[in-house]
């Protein structure tokens, strides 16, 4: 039976590639695509979402919402694009959304009870505001993702601090204490499914909408990268959040206890993880710390040969 999922995502290239690999997973039943900013405004990622799915054009059409106005002090344009999807001029229809996320996110969850995984990959606003109203909610999750963290690898939003995490700090805190026990998958992990120009240039099934729609976008990110950060290539990081349920084991965790730093002026955001034999504290988390990239790297392939 196909597993029930939620995704939370900020769209963003790499976003775009995991929302497409979900989309079109026969194991994975996408009953909603929730928007938030974070690579991009609340408005343009509840833009790029219909964007999204317009031209992936998806077997079944998933749920949407607008983004709750959150506005933090950074974004992700940089490596995305103004628009968060490589400044291509995709023709879409803006529709009006008349449930705000959090709304919609507490639907889906009542309406399929421990049935439904949340994977996040943005920002945690909105889970945790969607909590704070509802808190009963947290009781009927099966499962929760999040793509975010750094461990022991350098940070992308600061020297120890990673992007998503580090735009709401306090939200990720108060979700990794709700005794969920949340899957993280850091940069340490994520940064390790990274695709040559060439790959990215060179996708499976490249006359269909989706190989059409992601080779439009890749060039700006591939720029990116290379002028950011020095490298050949593209990481596709939100990837692993997809990954976890997509091919269960491909993702290895460990439970660890890990606190974020919400107040430093040159960590917030980070992840502290508590590694001590003689801690006394227990776990709160799942960390992910490696992942057989060698068989994601296949599921890609696979999904967006089978894609329209």
């Amino acid at each position: 039976m196909a597993r029930k999922v939620v995704l939370i995502a900020d769209p963003g290239i790499d976003t775009s590639f995991a929302l497409a690999l979900a989309l079109h997973d026969p194991n994975l039943d996408v009953l909603g695509i929730v928007p938030t900013a974070g690579n991009v405004s609340a408005s343009r990622a509840t833009l790029n979402v219909q964007i999204l799915l317009d031209h992936l054009d998806p077997p079944r059409r998933p749920r949407t919402a607008s983004a709750l106005p959150a506005v933090y002090d950074r974004d992700g344009t940089a490596m995305h694009g103004p628009d968060g999807l490589g400044g291509v001029d995709f023709a879409s229809v803006e529709r009006h959304n008349s449930l705000a996320a959090d709304k919609l996110l507490a639907e889906l969850i009542r309406e399929h009870p421990h049935e439904v995984s949340l994977i996040c990959l943005g920002p945690t606003t909105t889970i945790a505001h969607t909590f704070d109203r509802d808190p009963d909610l947290v009781a009927l999750i099966d499962q929760l993702i999040l793509v975010g963290g750094s461990w022991k690898v350098p940070g992308n939003a600061g020297p120890c601090s990673e992007f998503h995490f580090t735009l709401d700090p306090e939200s990720t805190r108060k979700l990794i204490h709700l005794g969920v026990h949340p899957i993280i998958v850091p940069l340490d992990v994520t940064r390790k499914l990274i695709f040559s120009p060439t790959e990215l240039f060179e996708l499976p099934n490249p006359t269909s909408q989706t190989g059409k729609f992601l080779r439009a976008i890749v060039p700006y990110a591939i720029r990116a990268s290379s002028n950011i950060y020095g490298i050949e290539g593209f990481h596709l990081k939100d990837v692993l959040g997809v990954v976890v349920l997509a091919l269960p084991g491909s993702v290895r965790t460990l439970p660890h206890v890990v606190e974020i730093e919400s107040k430093g002026e040159f960590t917030r955001g980070m992840m502290v993880v508590d590694d001590r034999k003689s801690t006394t504290g227990r776990p709160n988390v799942q960390l992910a710390l490696d992942a057989a990239v060698g068989e994601i790297r296949q599921y890609v392939a696979r999904m967006l040969a089978n894609a329209p």
